[in-house]
């Protein structure tokens, strides 16, 4: 079962807690005159994520389709997505359209330059190229200008099936999680170039209030600083 919670004007969660993964699995919806979808979540999870985003609207009105990199629970349910709302269209970086979308995606995606815009209506939602942030070339993240919510893919990953909107601390669970997946199969899911930093101070000076965080809680407060001192961990903890 999915949960489906506000964390920003007409910005929403849908939470799917995975007990085999031991993490959640987050989509996030903006809801405007023409919707968008931020991550699909696996092809298995589909209708799970379709009845969540029926709770909010009709799921055929769905217009875009958005996620930061070619990967599984990032976009693995876009063809079910294209099928089920007939005007939807994803939307990704060149190499992402070029490289990926262009073989997988049942119909033609839109390319979205660095820091182009896409109206939905009321909300702007800019997008940002990210190469290797959090990974992969095709990498990028989204920023709702309207609702100051940064669309963090999977930086601010923490484990386990925690609240979905929390205003105290989310880089500490964040820095642990990067410390424990270390040691793990799951090395070095995190690289480090020599772009990170400039990348999350750039991320940083969008001032966002929101943080929607795809695998753990979303955060509501100073996400400058929570950007800001995530890149200290980085550094710290990756950059050697």
């Amino acid at each position: 079962m999915s949960t489906v919670t506000e964390i920003a004007p007409d910005v929403f969660r849908i939470s799917t807690f995975a007990p085999d993964f031991g993490i959640q699995f987050n989509q996030f919806v903006v809801r405007d005159d023409e919707p968008f979808l931020m991550h699909t979540g696996f092809k298995g999870m589909f209708p799970l994520v379709r009845d969540a985003v029926a709770t909010l609207f009709d799921p055929a009105r769905l217009r875009w389709i958005g996620f930061s990199h070619f990967e599984s629970d990032e976009c693995g349910a876009l063809n079910e997505w294209l099928a089920a709302a007939p005007r939807a269209q994803a939307v990704s970086s060149f190499v992402g359209t070029t490289v990926n979308l262009g073989d997988f995606a049942a119909r033609p995606a839109r390319a979205l330059a660095d820091d182009e815009v896409l109206a939905t209506g009321r909300h702007r939602l800019r997008f940002l190229a990210t190469p290797h942030l959090p990974h992969g070339w095709d990498a990028g993240l989204f920023f709702d200008e309207t609702a100051r919510t940064l669309f963090c893919s999977d930086l601010f990953f923490q484990p386990g099936d925690p609240e979905p909107l929390r205003t105290d601390d989310v880089v500490t669970p964040a820095r642990a999680a990067i410390v424990a997946g270390q040691a793990g199969p799951l090395a070095h899911d995190l690289p480090y170039t020599r772009q990170t930093d400039a990348a999350l101070r750039r991320l940083a000076a969008l001032r966002p209030q929101t943080l929607a965080v795809m695998h753990g809680s979303s955060y509501a407060g100073d996400g400058a600083r929570a950007v800001g001192e995530l890149a200290t961990a980085l550094r710290e903890l990756l950059a050697g």
